[in-house]
């Protein structure tokens, strides 16, 4: 979200991008792009990008929920192409407790989300 905003709902269609850093082999800083969360739970996320990621590849997420920014650390685990994007599977390998606590947050909401039935109008 924007700095300085005030909001005090999470903005829905929000909880499904998130930004990410691919880490290169060396530990330096990669392609920096933008994906969208199809799936969440606490020790990691499938993601979609409109580019492929390779297998074992380390990404510095960033989530956001509310005011609260979390970056943390997920290795690709398994990866595939469905309807002309990519689709990987990251599980989490660092994450502080702080950022724990808030992605629990991002968790509850992006379930509640999933669990809402669409509106018909």
């Amino acid at each position: 979200m924007a700095h300085g905003e005030k909001r005090k709902f999470i903005r829905w269609d929000a909880i499904h991008l998130l930004d990410y850093v691919v880490i290169d082999p060396d530990g330096s800083k990669g392609r920096y792009s933008m994906g969208r969360t199809l799936d969440v739970s606490l020790n990691g996320l499938k993601l979609e990008t409109s580019y492929e990621l390779q297998l074992e590849a380390e990404l510095e997420l960033t989530v956001g929920i509310e005011e609260d920014l979390v970056d943390l650390v997920g290795r690709i685990t398994h990866k595939s192409l469905q309807g002309g994007r990519h689709v990987s599977g990251i599980e989490f390998v660092k994450m502080s407790a702080e950022g724990r606590r808030v992605f629990r947050l991002y968790t509850d909401a992006f379930k509640k989300y999933q669990e809402e039935p669409e509106s018909v109008e």
